[in-house]
């Protein structure tokens, strides 16, 4: 994502992040960030960095994820000759190439737990050995680390150690997917856009229309895979405007009222007049009738109905009630926001 080295858009939800980034990044504390894949997690630790004291230093990324367990503590501490088979010469690791600097571990919960034990160790002593040497050196790094999975989760049932999490986990930071800030969408696409014009010598441009239709997408790759859409629509478009009809099938699939598109016929469905009925609160899906609906204004009234029942049940405290509803924090705060509820934390 380069077309978006920092933290483009517009939302609330942020901006809230980019407030925690400006409040952490002068101090040393260790941050966790969280997120589904593509939502640009690395794009905030390198702005923790560019905005801290040591963005005069090296920003080294690691994704743990990536590297085979057997070779991670080489990766992370260095070697030295002839420490395994293979190692024909001595090599310094990322902790030594990020001196005075960061050391971002990105897919921090595929780290196997024998070197969670040493990260660990490293994080509470600051020092280290390379393998294969009983010298032991200083550690003068910022850690940031981020996933996509519920590390909190992991660690109560022994999947990722505790003591590790909570030594890593002191400033979290969430970064909400793509599809629950939809105000983003064309700010972001845009910024691609410019990227992708400039780097290729094309004038795409994207229409009013067009950018109706990828508000309404849900986006499971977040902002890598808009960039994706952008990069390939001016590889195809590159000196045209292009249109919601220019858009791949999902896209168009999406665009239930855009006026630029034709949208895709459905298959016919029975439908039932009995009210959904849980847990004694009942939320009223009436058949469709000849007057109609507005689906919005239904769809807002049923949104509002389940975040009060959900505020309800965790005594107002709003992390209780985005857990309940399965969103994030950042994005309930969002919703009760513009349902007009009042925030208690």
């Amino acid at each position: 994502m380069s077309a978006a080295a920092e933290l483009v858009g517009v939302s609330r939800a942020l901006a809230e992040v980019r407030d925690l980034v400006s409040r952490v990044a002068p101090t040393d504390s260790s941050v966790m960030i969280t997120g589904e894949s593509g939502t640009g997690k690395e794009v905030v630790a390198r702005g923790i960095h560019s905005q801290s004291a040591r963005a005069g230093g090296p920003f080294v990324a690691v994704n743990c994820g990536a590297i085979p367990g057997e070779l991670l503590e080489s990766e992370l501490f260095g070697h030295e000759k002839g420490a395994f088979t293979g190692a024909i010469q001595a090599r310094i690791g990322r902790f030594e190439q990020a001196a005075n600097g960061t050391l971002f571990l990105d897919e921090i919960g595929d780290m196997p737990q024998g070197m969670q034990v040493k990260l660990l160790r490293v994080l509470q002593e600051h020092t280290f050995e390379r393998v294969g040497s009983n010298i032991t050196l200083q550690s003068n790094v910022r850690i940031i680390a981020a996933t996509h999975q519920d590390l909190e989760t992991h660690a109560k049932e022994g999947k990722f150690r505790a003591d590790l999490y909570y030594r890593l986990n002191v400033f979290p930071i969430e970064i909400p997917p793509l599809r629950e800030r939809s105000d983003d969408v064309q700010v972001i696409a845009e910024r691609f856009l410019e990227g992708f014009n400039k780097q290729r010598g094309t004038k795409t441009k994207v229409s009013k229309g067009c950018f109706d239709v990828l508000r309404q997408y849900h986006w499971p790759g977040n902002a890598r895979e808009l960039s994706n859409l952008i990069e390939r629509l001016t590889i195809l478009h590159p000196d045209e405007q292009v249109s919601a009809k220019h858009l791949p099938e999902r896209w168009r699939i999406a665009a239930s009222s855009s006026p630029e598109v034709e949208s895709p016929r459905m298959p016919d469905f029975a439908f039932t007049e009995e009210p959904v009925v849980e847990d004694g609160s009942e939320i009223v899906l009436s058949g469709l009738t000849e007057d109609g609906i507005d689906l919005r204004s239904r769809m807002a009234e049923i949104e509002r109905t389940l975040i009060i029942q959900a505020l309800d049940l965790s005594d107002g405290v709003v992390a209780q009630a985005a857990k309940l509803l399965g969103l994030q924090r950042t994005t309930l705060v969002e919703k009760m926001r513009k349902q007009g509820l009042e925030r208690s934390e």
